[in-house]
């Protein structure tokens, strides 16, 4: 069935620059927090309110980004065919693995001898649009099916114990890999989750066509959302089945609040998931009824490039801890890592404090502000630029 697409979904641009503008935050943490060299920002027992949150919000992040690339698929494929989705899948999805392995990897980094290789989120974005390829030739019910047994049932898979096995770990399960002539292979992010979430995204493309009411639309969204929250909060209190990372009571009421909402990332739980997508519906939802605004305007011009937006800021983010670190006696060569940053150890009393890391946050964001709105409008002058596309 051949639908026909809105001009330009507003809503998911916003959302997508929202979140590439939080991301952004946690990859600044990482660099640049005093505390992120001391301990997890997480750990209920040491972590404090707005470390942990600067921490949280960015889980909503890797989520967002893997259902909306499925919403985007489902709108190319209707502005095209099933035939070309297809290919384009397949085409970029081989073209995000190799950024995430040879261009991001060193970015992280600055590592010529590539002494880890750690698979993150573009790359699962990478493998599971490989394999979307294949799974759109399905009917929208079955993807739907096929999304829901993925998501709700993947933790089944927990019970098996398989390590020192590659192909289990891309498939199911985080693990480090470390090879004594070869790179050291982190596969951070392992496929089957993230494969659920993507194509549930592809199905609710559906709703994005043109002359659907949008009112039914909000209604849907917003039901979901509720519903995903609700489903979040009855399978973290019961803290057995869909949560890998169990939460336990402490004498501080506060750290106990800071296990409960800090389900397993990696691979992501079902409780994880859904305590991520049920805000993602509800605010796609209240999107739509909200006027466009300035502030609107400024998400929607990285939304329009979030890739470009991801692998710049990752390399002038390394590139200003650098300087920063030669400017405070640690010396430049502290910043060229062997090792992910959070496996190192000499970094501690690097940094700055939250309030200032923020600031600079900030400051640093409005400076990639024009970057992405010049590229933005050469990407729109440009459309017949294939290779765009793939940016």
């Amino acid at each position: 069935m051949q639908y026909v697409i809105m001009k330009r979904v507003i809503s998911l641009d916003i959302l997508k620059g929202l979140i590439i503008v939080i991301m952004s935050l946690d990859h600044f943490r990482v660099f640049f927090h005093s505390n992120a060299f001391l301990f997890n920002p997480t750990d209920p027992e040491n972590t404090d309110t707005i470390t942990f949150l600067m921490r949280w919000i960015t889980h909503y992040c890797a989520p967002v980004f893997s259902f909306l690339a499925g919403t985007s698929a489902f709108i190319v494929g209707n502005k095209t065919n099933k035939k070309y989705l297809s290919n384009f899948l397949l085409t970029r999805g081989l073209w995000l693995i190799f950024v995430e392995v040879a261009i991001m990897n060193f970015g992280w980094r600055f590592d010529v001898q590539y002494t880890y290789v750690v698979l993150q989120v573009i790359w699962v974005l990478g493998i599971c649009m490989v394999a979307l390829s294949q799974i759109i030739r399905l009917t929208n019910k079955q993807i739907l099916v096929f999304s829901l047994v993925v998501i709700f049932g993947h933790n089944l898979l927990d019970r098996f114990e398989i390590s020192n096995h590659f192909l289990w770990a891309v498939f199911h399960q985080l693990e480090i890999f470390e090879f004594k002539n070869f790179s050291n292979i982190v596969v951070a992010y392992p496929f089957l989750p993230w494969i659920g979430v993507m194509s549930l995204g592809y199905f609710f493309g559906q709703y994005y066509v043109k002359g659907f009411d949008s009112k039914t639309r909000i209604k849907l969204l917003m039901n979901t959302g509720l519903y995903s929250i609700i489903g979040f909060f009855i399978v973290r209190v019961f803290n057995s089945y869909g949560n890998a990372k169990l939460w336990q009571y402490f004498d501080d009421h506060t750290s106990t609040l800071y296990a409960f909402f800090d389900p397993n990332k990696y691979p992501p739980s079902l409780s994880y998931v859904l305590m991520t997508l049920g805000p993602m519906f509800l605010l796609l939802g209240i999107l739509e009824i909200t006027k466009k605004n300035k502030l609107s305007e400024f998400f929607i011009v990285f939304g329009k490039v979030p890739f470009f937006f991801y692998i710049l800021h990752v390399y002038f983010i390394h590139a200003l801890a650098l300087a920063y670190a030669e400017l405070t006696g640690f010396g430049f060569e502290s910043m060229l890592l062997k090792a992910p940053i959070w496996m190192t150890s000499h970094l501690k009393g690097f940094g700055l404090s939250t309030p200032i890391l923020l600031i600079c946050w900030v400051v640093f964001v409005l400076l990639m502000y024009p970057l992405c709105k010049v590229f933005g409008n050469y990407k729109l002058k440009n459309k017949h630029k294939k290779w765009l596309s793939y940016l």
